[in-house]
């Protein structure tokens, strides 16, 4: 529930407005948690008529003046373009340096920065390594971020899933694999983590505890093969045969293939230990049943 998020932050600052571009899965979380701690959040979708969305964004229109007046903090949940430019700077960078209220400005990242590290373990002094073409453009876009001088907070996340995208869609429409790769290994985090994490790093931005590179993932990276039995243990629900990797990958998506080429654990320390923000959900067990409760309230 929301309010188990907002119960353990802090309100923002008196008359702090939120933009958050992009308002898929995290970004619609992130703004629901913004509100309920009582700030004034507007979202963008592309599209009009999408729900939750405040003011539309995409790379055809103009955002009005308006919507980014007053703003002080400001996250970025959009990807790169194809050809690696930022669509949010290459929108309202202007409009951002020239503002004389901005306080925070977040970017929303991805751990594949990293790259492979053949399962061993990544903190945010770890040498990015981005090999996917995907990840190479994300972390051009974080250097772009960071060399406007604007107050910005890369906020780097591995594998997101949440009520409505985890393990138990899969389970329940037959489409689970089980895939058994040896020593392979993934860091997750739940999007109500990530909507506390983001609401949290604000408030202590303020402070002066400001790194410029957070990574959000839980306390377990730990494979898919136990995530998956978990999520069918607690679901009674049935699990297909064990597949070797050298067999699956043979007719897995590109993009399925280029998740399973990188092996890493990602390091939360920093956020957890050093800043002091407190998972909601630190494994994927924790956060497994979340999930499953809100499948049974549907």
């Amino acid at each position: 529930m929301i309010q188990e998020i907002v119960k353990q932050l802090d309100p923002l600052p008196p008359k702090s407005k939120l933009i958050i571009f992009g308002g898929g899965f995290s970004g619609q979380r992130i703004a629901s948690v913004g509100r309920n701690l009582g700030t004034k959040v507007l979202c963008s979708r592309r599209k009009e008529n999408s729900e939750g969305a405040d003011f539309i964004f995409n790379t055809d229109n103009e955002i009005p003046n308006e919507i980014l007046d007053g703003a002080t903090h400001v996250l970025s949940c959009i990807p790169p373009l194809i050809n690696g430019e930022d669509p949010v700077l290459r929108k309202v960078k202007t409009q951002l340096l020239n503002s004389k209220n901005l306080k925070w400005v977040g970017y929303l990242s991805t751990t594949g920065v990293y790259g492979d590290t053949k399962g061993e373990w990544v903190n945010e002094n770890t040498s990015p390594n981005p090999q996917q073409e995907r990840s190479i453009r994300r972390f051009s876009c974080e250097k772009k971020w960071l060399e406007t001088k604007l107050p910005v907070q890369i906020l780097r996340l591995p594998g997101i899933y949440g009520p409505g995208r985890s393990a138990f869609e899969s389970l329940f429409n037959g489409t689970t694999k089980m895939i058994d790769k040896p020593g392979q290994v993934f860091s997750r985090i739940h999007v109500d983590d990530i909507a506390g994490a983001v609401l949290f790093l604000i408030n202590l931005y303020s402070q002066g505890k400001n790194p410029s590179i957070v990574n959000v993932a839980d306390n377990l990276p730990t494979n898919n093969l136990e995530v998956i039995s978990f999520a069918a243990k607690i679901a009674n629900q049935p699990l297909p045969s064990t597949v070797p990797f050298e067999i699956a990958k043979e007719t897995m998506s590109p993009m399925a293939l280029s998740f399973w080429q990188e092996n890493r654990k990602v390091d939360n320390k920093l956020l957890c230990k050093t800043l002091g923000y407190s998972l909601i959900y630190p494994d994927f067990k924790s956060g497994l049943k979340n999930c499953f409760s809100k499948l049974k309230m549907n």
